[in-house]
């Protein structure tokens, strides 16, 4: 079973994400692995002179900025906490092989000796997210014009990113969304974006995190056991606002505020920086004393591990990238621990202080997570189906 997603990013929730998926499947007894494909226009923004072709100053500026803040790492001596993701990515995930670059290197790839896959799987993470450099990518909707012949393909979970697709790529999506043979997505909203382009009722599944849950054995491969207490606080995109959260979180359990280095961020540490292997990332959030995060993945462990938090709004045009967590918290009943752009100080520490309903949460994530996994053996059943009946023809033939 091969496995497309974004294994390869110097993201904490990217490569959760993609060890959860890749864990519970093997725990069915798949052998599942990555198809090892790194595109440029995912953690490099693409290429600056396509972009300045194509009219599209922004993105050309963000590929200068991504670029220089590598040049930059390398020269200061960060490059080693880019060998923590590496090392991660092979020894944990198992990923191995040459980087496939594109489309066309993965399709030959697929259609090679080492690419013959009987399922294919997409997702998880915002995969089907266009983006202003790139578009819609192909490979991860899994359209191999050449390679994976006779391969069954489905989602699990990916996101759109956003509560609404952009009319542009319409079409081009609803191409690939009935070419699949199974789909389902990490969101509500992507349910209703599936329904309104294809009329295809989609599946909606959690997270693979969630879908995992235990995250003990990856814990356990940690080399550094953090000390209990402090607050642990994973900022992504922006600074804004969650600085000042984190600091009341601070003044309240009197912890430390720890926050994990983001080769991305362009603001003024929060409290002390950190450098955790993505073990260590999770035995950090294991053992806060408070989880203040504005990402997805952060709300997302705060709530497997049981612990006090409060989930960021993004704020300003980041606006709706917050769907996914209101989503989840809404879904759980945690919409009291969303912080909103306009609330004040009382608001936060009123919020920061109410007790947490564990148990009922803990029934309504049980659920989730069900959905997840009756999803997925589900699609597991319809490839022994036809890999059985296959086999029963090739007999009756011979």
């Amino acid at each position: 079973m091969g496995i497309l997603t974004y294994h390869f990013s110097e993201n904490f929730g990217a490569l959760m994400q993609a060890y959860g998926l890749q864990t519970w499947l093997r725990e069915q007894g798949c052998d599942a692995e990555f198809i090892n494909y790194h595109p440029s226009h995912v953690e490099e923004g693409g290429s600056f002179w396509g972009n300045l072709v194509r009219g599209k100053a922004k993105g050309a500026a963000k590929v200068a900025f991504l670029r220089f803040a590598a040049v930059k790492r390398r020269i200061k001596g960060e490059a080693d906490h880019t060998e923590v993701f590496l090392d991660f990515q092979r020894d944990v995930l198992g990923v191995h092989g040459p980087a496939l670059p594109d489309g066309p290197a993965v399709d030959a790839w697929l259609a090679g000796p080492e690419g013959r896959f009987d399922m294919l799987v997409c997702g998880s993470d915002q995969i089907w997210a266009p983006s202003d450099q790139f578009g819609v990518d192909p490979v991860y909707y899994l359209r191999f014009p050449g390679g994976a012949q006779g391969a069954r393909r489905i989602s699990y979970a990916p996101s759109f990113g956003r509560a609404k697709l952009d009319k542009t790529y319409a079409a081009e999506v609803k191409s690939d969304l009935e070419r699949l043979d199974g789909v389902s997505v990490r969101e509500q909203s992507g349910v209703d974006i599936v329904r309104e382009i294809t009329g295809r009722d989609a599946a909606c599944v959690p997270d693979p995190t969630i879908l995992l849950g235990d995250f003990s054995g990856l814990v356990s491969q940690a080399k550094t056991t953090p000390a209990d207490g402090h607050v642990f606080c994973y900022a992504l995109r922006t600074g804004q606002r969650i600085r000042d959260v984190a600091m009341l979180a601070g003044e309240q359990t009197g912890g430390a505020v720890l926050s994990p280095y983001n080769v991305h961020r362009r603001w003024p540490e929060i409290g002390e920086t950190i450098t955790p292997t993505p073990a260590e990332w999770v035995a950090y959030a294991q053992k806060a004393a408070f989880i203040v995060t504005n990402s997805f993945h952060g709300t997302v462990f705060a709530i497997l591990f049981r612990k006090p938090f409060l989930t960021v709004g993004l704020p300003g045009k980041r606006a709706g990238l917050n769907e996914r967590s209101k989503n989840l918290l809404s879904t759980l009943g945690l919409m009291d621990r969303f912080i909103p752009e306009d609330l004040d100080e009382a608001g936060i520490r009123a919020r920061m202080e109410a007790p947490i309903d564990w148990e009922a949460a803990g029934l309504k994530l049980a659920a989730l997570q069900e959905d997840g996994r009756s999803y997925l053996r589900g699609q597991l059943e319809q490839l022994r189906f036809f890999s059985e009946r296959h086999a029963m023809e090739v007999v009756s033939h011979a």
